[in-house]
């Protein structure tokens, strides 16, 4: 195999298994460990990978934050039906955690002609939805992140401190079997840390563009949560590993009105 189909095929294999390790790179390809040193040191260059202790991962780039009228229009129809999944999952009478975000805020739609139920949540937008229902509506206030309508910073962290929910539903912004739930700064890993800590079951809604992607800061493993609701688009095998950790609820998309 020449050099370059030799790097070639590393780069496959890492986007299969996300890590490799040198010395069963060696076997596998019948050459020294020091010609794949060289080889993912030319990689590296080339910043297609990143060089870890006896082996590398690929170079995925960090999530960022996105406005909320670029993501609003994006899986919408995944959003809708995950959000119709985890409103089966709502009983009378009880308190419900919202955290901010597009997925919730269509859980969020699907509350307002419910009554005997009370919303926590720190999203004006979600609050705003609700604002003409008969469901109670508590916000928790604090900074206004512009663009995006989360509520953030020392007074949404008193209020999360004090609170006790029943459900809380966890918007993602990254999710990955190993890293875990991540977020875009320690400000929102906190709130989202608090609003797990408030109630006594909470389950993450996320489309499946949300999976085998990473940001900044994280929240939490996949184990810390009761469940999981997402749509249709994981593959057989992912969607095995996330069972391996907690329960999932699977949205069919493509049976959707």
């Amino acid at each position: 195999m020449l050099p370059k189909e030799r790097r070639t095929w590393i780069l496959e294999q890492l986007s299969k298994d996300e890590k490799i390790d040198i010395d069963q790179l060696a076997e596998q390809l019948n050459v020294s460990a020091m010609t794949i040193r060289r080889d993912l040191s030319i990689l590296e260059e080339e910043e297609k990978i990143i060089r870890t202790f006896g082996g590398a991962i690929l170079n995925k780039p960090l999530i960022h934050e996105t406005p909320f009228l670029t993501k609003e229009g994006k899986y919408s129809r995944q959003k809708r039906e995950i959000a119709r999944k985890a409103v089966t999952l709502i009983q009378e009478h009880s308190t419900i955690l919202l955290d901010s975000g597009t997925t919730t805020l269509e859980i969020a739609r699907l509350l307002k002609d419910k009554k005997n139920l009370t919303v926590v949540t720190n999203d004006i937008k979600i609050a705003a939805e609700l604002m003409d229902s008969e469901v109670k509506v508590i916000v928790a206030g604090g900074e206004l992140q512009n663009t995006v309508g989360a509520l953030f910073g020392p007074l949404t962290e008193q209020i999360l401190k004090n609170i006790h929910v029943d459900l809380f539903f966890l918007g993602a912004h990254a999710v990955h079997v190993e890293a875990g739930i991540t977020v875009t700064t320690f400000e929102k890993a906190s709130i989202k840390k608090l609003m797990i800590e408030a109630a006594g079951t909470t389950w993450m809604v996320a489309d499946s563009s949300k999976f085998d992607q990473k940001s900044f800061t994280k929240v939490c493993d996949l184990s810390d949560l009761d469940g999981l609701i997402t749509d249709d688009g994981l593959s057989s095998e992912d969607l095995e590993k996330i069972k391996e950790h907690l329960k999932v609820v699977t949205a069919e998309v493509g049976e959707a009105t």
